[in-house]
């Protein structure tokens, strides 16, 4: 179902200058700070804009009443953090770049039509859902923040949805590794205001099978590489993929033919075909011991890997995030697809996925988040980074 504003709308529309002043009056209401974060167009590449401003919010911030604020930057990624000393650290991040624009700038601060939504007011537009909720959250809870019962990094990042090459986070872990330790991590991606710990690693390899070429007339005279490949697919539909408790959490693998490429002309019998597989892997096993099973299951192909993402373990054993658990009060969930938690493990900091906006919605054209989803994960985050707050 694609769900569209009805009713009243008010637009956000940024200002020429000042975006940080822009961002700042609203920092009290996290819902009109989503509508203001993704009034300032920020799709890959062009994330300067809302990376200054960002950096002007949380100068601000450090010169108010909470805690003072380191505030760091390399490119277009935004970090700043406490410096108190507490014997723990909490890492908070969030993406400030969106997928392109499809018609849906200005944001609308609206009401939806369908049943869905009864009486409930959204933020429409691109970036609401994926992840400019997140990054309000952060935002506010940041402003809002007192007196922390633990340090916190707060870190907005450029180019999250592009190659991994350009990530922002990826950039600063090789760069700046120190900015990002921690011994938690939130990752304010799009979750329902719920907790899905950890991800699982994918990867992706083409299983390749070769022939003889002939002319189709005499295919007598030639292999059919396109033929070999029903042993590669029978071998895929018989799979029964498992399912691997890590952490407590049940995570479910998958494995996919994704793509399939062959043939040379109408009339030749082709002498390669590859099929291009995706598996996703629960994150007890490294990209390694995933490269190793398919190796072993594709047995007498070639296989040659083309991409690979280790998974994330949430570490929801652990004490510290034990707390963030009773804070919110939620069963937590496996989160079977990747996620930037994968960066965090692998500088050895258990992290979850956090943040309001159903997912189901990112990227899309009706791309939203409930106001009241957004001012509740903001809530139940300063809980958890707040000494003596209410739960």
């Amino acid at each position: 179902m694609t769900v569209h504003p009805t009713g009243e709308t008010e637009q956000a529309t940024a200002p020429a200058e000042d975006l940080g002043a822009f961002l700042a009056e609203a920092i009290a209401d996290p819902g009109e700070l989503t509508a203001r974060l993704c009034a300032i167009e920020s799709v890959s590449g062009n994330e300067a804009a809302i990376a200054d401003a960002v950096e002007s919010v949380l100068v601000g911030i450090g010169a108010g009443e909470g805690p003072d604020l380191e505030v760091l930057r390399d490119g277009d990624t935004v970090v700043a953090r406490t410096r108190l000393g507490l014997p723990e650290r909490i890492v908070v991040a969030g993406h400030l770049d969106t997928v392109p624009v499809e018609g849906n700038l200005p944001p609308r601060r609206t009401v939806m039509d369908g049943e869905a939504y009864p009486d409930d007011e959204v933020v429409w537009g691109r970036g609401a859902c994926d992840m400019k909720a997140g990054v309000a959250m952060a935002l506010s809870a940041a402003a809002a923040l007192r007196t922390p019962k633990r340090d916190v990094t707060w870190v907005f990042y450029d180019n999250e949805e592009v190659d991994a090459a350009r990530n922002g986070l990826g950039r600063v872990s090789r760069t700046h590794p120190e900015w990002l330790a921690g011994d938690f991590a939130i990752l304010g991606e799009p979750s329902n205001a719920s907790v899905e710990g950890g991800c699982n690693g994918t990867i992706r390899v083409d299983v390749r099978t070769t022939g003889v070429r002939a002319h189709s007339a005499r295919a007598f005279m030639g292999v059919n590489a396109i033929h070999a490949a029903a042993e590669v697919l029978a071998r895929l539909a018989e799979h029964e993929p498992r399912t691997v408790s890590v952490d407590g959490l049940d995570y479910r693998e998958s494995l996919s033919a994704v793509g399939i490429r062959g043939g040379v002309a109408g009339n030749v019998v082709p002498d390669e075909c590859v099929i291009s597989v995706n598996y996703r892997f629960a994150p007890s096993s490294s990209a390694a011991e995933a490269e190793e099973f398919l190796r072993t299951f594709f047995t007498g192909f070639d296989v040659v890997v083309t991409d690979a993402a280790e998974g994330a373990r949430p570490g929801l054993d652990r004490p510290i995030a034990q707390d963030f658990i009773a804070t919110l009060g939620l069963e937590p969930a496996p989160k079977l697809g990747w996620t930037d938690v994968s960066r965090f493990s692998a500088l050895g900091v258990p992290a979850v996925n956090f943040g309001p906006g159903n997912p189901l919605f990112a990227h899309k054209s009706d791309e939203h988040v409930r106001v009241t989803e957004v001012e509740r994960a903001t809530a139940a985050l300063l809980a958890y980074l707040e000494t003596g707050a209410p739960r």
